[in-house]
């Protein structure tokens, strides 16, 4: 049977990328070194393998050295002039980012979680069912990221993205809507955030 444009329904991919990096001395978290390439391409090509189409790549700390030392061609790059605001403003710029590019919901990365693959991505891409659809990966059964939020959820979802708090107040008022998607098995939630962390990067 022929699969209809609905059944292939487009999830966009957004990468969180435009921290600075302030508890690892202003070091940019995009342009981390791991597996001898920045972090940034990591995690935007985790969400183009994982069946992410188009992925767009939120950038605010030290932008113009990101776009001229990571190699993200074939990416839309976002520009978050308010990026010092915490991740609510990087979340709301890369949902509005979307916009008129007919994806029906974004799947939600973060640049600083470099155990989180292709595999996983594609697991939670799975779980997508209509433009209403919550979704989120799950570890140990607590939820974490990639995340996964329905077009028809934007708007709310941007409304409360304040601070640093990115989509967590709306996710935690609609928990009984969340389809939880297990993938401690293939992926791990480190998060590079302090100078302790970086023995986790290869």
């Amino acid at each position: 049977m022929e699969r209809t444009t609905e059944d292939s329904a487009q999830v966009a991919g957004i990468v969180l990328a435009a921290g600075g990096g302030r508890r690892l001395g202003g070091r940019p978290k995009a342009l981390l070194a791991h597996r001898g390439r920045p972090l940034v391409e990591h995690a935007a090509h985790a969400l183009r393998e994982g069946g992410c189409a188009p992925v767009h790549i939120v950038l605010g700390a030290a932008a113009g050295t990101v776009r001229a030392r990571a190699r993200l061609d074939g990416y839309v790059l976002v520009d978050n002039p308010d990026w010092e605001e915490g991740m609510g403003s990087s979340l709301r710029a890369g949902l509005a980012s979307l916009a008129g590019t007919g994806a029906k919901a974004a799947l939600v990365a973060l640049v600083d979680q470099p155990g989180i693959g292709a595999e996983a991505v594609a697991r939670v891409v799975a779980a997508y069912r209509s433009p209403a659809t919550l979704a989120a990966a799950a570890y140990g059964g607590e939820r974490g990221h990639p995340a996964l939020f329905g077009a028809d959820r934007w708007a709310d979802i941007a409304a409360s993205a304040v601070g640093d708090r990115g989509a967590r107040a709306y996710l935690r008022a609609h928990q009984s809507a969340i389809t939880l998607v297990d993938c401690s098995d293939i992926a791990r939630t480190d998060d590079i955030d302090t100078p302790e962390d970086l023995t986790l990067l290869e």
